[in-house]
């Protein structure tokens, strides 16, 4: 039977650049892991072999580097606009561009003296921001993020009334711990504003930090807020608060494994345990994953993307 070639891409993955900022004696710096991926008019290498259209791999992560030199790191988003608009608008066989960004934090080291150059790995959850320009209809999409977010809350979360068959063991419970990892994509409504990315080339866009920042902090006062009778109660509570209170965000994509928390049996030692020992089990557990969107908004975030290593 004859073959077609599909949908086809290609890039360099996980690139890890670390731009450091030098201001006098206060350093700054901006730690990615940038990945790229290319398509378009690149059937001939696929059929043939022929690399007449293809922009070498380590090309682009060439072009990662100098960026990083020449432009800076404003914030991921920014970064990974540039990129895209780069590749796409520099050669013609490439049509579309993503680039998808993890960030990593660090927290300043206090040491005394004018000098700021000491560091400490944050360890805490990953930003991530995804980019696409498609250079035929001169659209973009902007997808911000985060993963490995992990937040706890000791009481003010109920299970009960759920559906049990024979297999069914799990007691209900009126009081437990709610713990999860919050993994989230959020969907920018800001398009470019008709094509040329704006906030690459200086006309206006989001304050991608600023929102990134404030979604965060509305995920986790919707965690903390909100007497959860299930974890889907919890994660439409979410957000709902990251998309009502960000006007410039349409839709956000949750996965959030319960990490589940079972009180230690103390009875055999003589001792009562009131909801005081818990025993953490790190699988398997329960993955409870959604998309809330703006009303009239259409949903665009993959499904899976939540969940990507």
């Amino acid at each position: 039977m004859p073959t077609v070639l599909g949908q086809n891409q290609y890039g360099k993955a996980e690139t890890r650049v670390v731009r450091v900022t030098r201001d006098g004696p206060v350093h700054h710096i901006r730690d990615l892991n940038v990945s790229i991926a290319l398509s378009g008019a690149m059937e001939e290498v696929h059929l043939s072999g022929s690399n007449a259209r293809v922009l070498p791999t380590d090309t682009t992560k060439n072009t990662v580097f100098a960026f990083a030199k020449e432009h800076g790191v404003a914030s991921a988003e920014d970064f990974a606009l540039r990129l895209a608009r780069h590749f796409v608008t520099g050669q013609e066989s490439i049509g579309t561009a993503r680039v998808r960004i993890e960030e990593y934090a660090w927290d300043r080291i206090a040491t005394p003296g004018p000098a700021e150059h000491s560091f400490v790995r944050r360890g805490r959850e990953t930003r991530t921001a995804q980019v696409t320009f498609d250079g035929a209809g001169e659209r973009w999409q902007v997808l911000s993020g985060l993963k490995g977010l992990v937040v706890m809350n000791t009481t003010d979360s109920e299970f009960h009334g759920y559906v049990k068959d024979r297999y069914t063991t799990l007691p209900e419970t009126r009081d437990r711990i709610l713990a999860t990892e919050v993994n989230a994509c959020w969907r920018h409504a800001w398009d470019g504003g008709g094509g040329g990315g704006g906030g690459v080339d200086g006309s206006a866009a989001p304050d991608w930090d600023g929102s990134w920042e404030r979604t965060r902090g509305h995920l986790l006062a919707a965690f903390a807020e909100t007497y959860s009778l299930s974890l889907q109660q919890t994660l439409y509570a979410m957000g709902s608060r990251a998309v009502e209170h960000g006007p410039g965000i349409d839709e956000i994509r949750l996965s959030l494994p319960n990490k589940h928390h079972f009180l230690a049996d103390l009875r055999p030692f003589g001792l009562e345990n009131d909801n005081e020992v818990y025993f953490a089990a790190d699988r398997p557990y329960g993955l409870i994953e959604a998309t809330v969107l703006r009303e009239g908004a259409r949903a665009a975030v993959p499904p899976d993307l939540t969940n990507l290593p």
